[in-house]
C-alpha cells in the first residue's frame, strides 16, 4: 500500500527508544498494528482519523493518542478534520467521551510538539559543534 503510516517511527515514539525484545507488550502491539495496516486500503489520513474515532469510542489513554498524533500531522490531517470526527461520533459515543478525547488529543499534541522542539534543539546543537 502506498503511503503506509508507520506509527512506530515518528519522533517521540517510545518504540524508537526501546527495542521490542525488551518490551513484549510493545512487540505485540507492533505486530497487531502491522497486520491491521497491511489489510486496509485507506489513505494514511483517513486511516488515522478512523483510529482517532476508535480511540475516542473506547476512552483511550493519552498515550494511545500520542502514537497517532505525529503520523496524523505528517499525513496532512488538519485540526479541523479531527474536530469534525469528534463531532461526527459524539451522538454515538457521548459528550463525556468526546470531551475526554479532545483533552487527550490536545495533551498528546503538546507532548509531540515538545519532543519535536527538543529534538530540533539537539540537532541544532550537534550541527554547531
Amino acid at each position: 500500500m502506498d503511503g503506509v503510516v508507520d506509527l512506530w517511527s515518528y519522533p517521540g515514539s517510545r518504540a524508537r527508544r526501546r527495542r521490542p525484545k525488551d518490551a513484549p507488550v510493545l512487540e505485540a502491539l507492533i505486530d497487531i498494528n502491522a497486520v491491521s495496516l497491511a489489510r486496509v486500503e485507506l489513505d494514511p489520513a483517513t486511516l488515522l482519523l478512523v483510529r482517532m474515532a476508535a480511540l475516542a469510542a473506547v476512552d483511550a489513554a493519552a498515550a494511545s493518542y500520542l502514537m497517532h498524533v505525529g503520523p496524523a500531522v505528517e499525513s496532512g490531517v488538519k485540526v479541523e478534520q479531527v474536530q469534525d470526527v469528534l463531532v461526527a461520533v459524539a451522538p454515538i459515543i457521548g459528550a463525556p467521551r468526546v470531551l475526554s478525547a479532545a483533552t487527550k488529543i490536545t495533551e498528546a499534541l503538546g507532548i509531540a510538539i515538545a519532543v519535536a522542539e527538543m529534538a530540533a534543539e539537539v540537532d541544532a546543537g550537534a550541527s554547531t559543534e
